[in-house]
């Protein structure tokens, strides 16, 4: 498994990816809300410390982080399920330090996912980032809060 930052040119493989992703993972979402967001997506990759990540030649994921923050990560649907995800949600925490993230409370294999690696609930939020009715849990890698 190796990771490289992805460029301008590589967004539009990326946003393919988030939407596969968000349509076999994210069912509670309106279609508006999905096409915003869509939109929205790219806007934040120039702000994160973005990596796409691939075993062999085959983009498995990508995730952006934001100083200790996990922002974004997500994975092909078809490659959940294979240990990826735990491979790299355990180098963002070796290597990038991240310690925090947050999870739309209705995505419920998400929230199994970061409570098996060591995250736990520290707040809740009735509304994500951009003021959407989707609730979010706050998770701090081993409950830390600061």
């Amino acid at each position: 498994m190796q990771w490289k930052k992805p460029s301008s040119e590589d967004y539009t493989a990326l946003i393919q990816l988030w939407e596969k992703s968000v349509l076999a993972t994210h069912d509670f979402l309106k279609s508006k809300d999905r096409e915003e967001m869509k939109a929205e997506i790219p806007t934040y990759f120039p702000q994160l410390d973005m990596k796409s990540w691939y075993h062999d030649d085959t983009l498995i994921g990508f995730s952006g982080v934001n100083e200790r923050n996990l922002e974004m990560l997500f994975l092909d649907p078809d490659q959940i399920g294979k240990g990826f995800g735990s491979i790299i949600i355990k180098d963002l925490i070796e290597k990038d330090g991240i310690q925090f993230v947050d999870v739309n409370k209705d995505n419920t294999s998400a929230t199994a996912f970061y409570l098996k690696h060591r995250f736990q609930v520290i707040g809740e939020s009735e509304q994500d980032g951009q003021g959407r009715d989707y609730a979010l849990l706050h998770l701090g890698l081993d409950g830390v809060t600061e």
